[in-house]
């Protein structure tokens, strides 16, 4: 009878046991400026200190962790504007490490995500890396994505659509040493692969007030994912084995 024992382990087999997100506490995190002004406020909230909120339409500014590295780390949460007044930039660093905003050898990436075409800046979420000399680097740069803001790439769904006011994102970022990776509700925006400098995540504004970042929380980079075969072929496989395994039985 050993053959009817071989289904139950096939069928029951343990899932894979993913990471639990943690909330993190962004209390003890900071904020550093490019050139310009006015200067940002941001103003950390929520229960756990899990959430922050930028008020200013301000030049550009990052919030982040300093001292954190966090390759191999997934950043989740929300992100919301929170006002009808304005159409410019919102979004995250990865990579970033302190002072490089007035750095001379700047090296970390920027998510951004314009509501509107304005000028010479395009409306949609892009990946751009920042190097070289930050400190130097006009607003002009960030603006339009030129100069030390390298932009590499578009979104695949929102590369030319804008966020809306007072509707709340569901977002989620991958990066590890060779991988960046964007979801926006659950559906991935970004993935580009290369050679990465550690750092911190971080949320960034630009000309932008009144948003809110919550509900953070970290856990582990997911692993790679692997190809697995299409329903229909896994269906007929799972049938053969079915078959075999009763035929194997029948015969005991």
């Amino acid at each position: 009878m050993k053959a009817k024992n071989l289904l139950i382990p096939f069928l029951f087999a343990p899932a894979i046991s993913m990471a639990t997100p943690i909330p993190v506490d962004l209390s003890g995190w900071t904020a550093e400026e490019g050139n310009g002004s006015p200067a940002a406020s941001w103003n950390v909230q929520g229960i756990g200190n899990d959430s922050v909120f930028q008020s200013q339409n301000s030049r550009p500014s990052i919030f982040f962790n300093p001292g954190s590295n966090d390759q191999g780390q997934a950043l989740s949460g929300q992100i919301t504007v929170e006002t009808g007044a304005d159409d410019d930039f919102i979004g995250f660093v990865l990579g970033y490490n302190t002072g490089e905003f007035n750095s001379a050898n700047a090296d970390f990436w920027l998510i951004d995500w314009k509501q509107a075409n304005q000028g010479s800046a395009n409306v949609g979420l892009a990946l751009s890396h920042i190097t070289g000399d930050v400190s130097t680097a006009p607003e002009l740069n960030f603006w339009e994505h030129n100069g030390v803001v390298n932009e590499v790439q578009r979104a695949t769904n929102l590369g030319s659509t804008g966020w809306i006011d007072f509707q709340t994102y569901d977002f989620e970022l991958v990066f590890t040493s060779t991988l960046i990776e964007v979801q926006v509700d659950g559906v991935k925006e970004l993935s580009f692969a290369g050679n990465f400098t550690n750092g911190s995540f971080g949320f960034y504004n630009y000309s932008q007030g009144s948003v809110r970042y919550a509900g953070i929380t970290q856990a582990d980079a997911p692993p790679p994912s692997t190809s697995i075969p299409e329903p229909s072929s896994l269906l007929i496989l799972l049938t053969g084995i079915l078959a075999i395994l009763v035929r194997q039985y029948q015969q005991q």
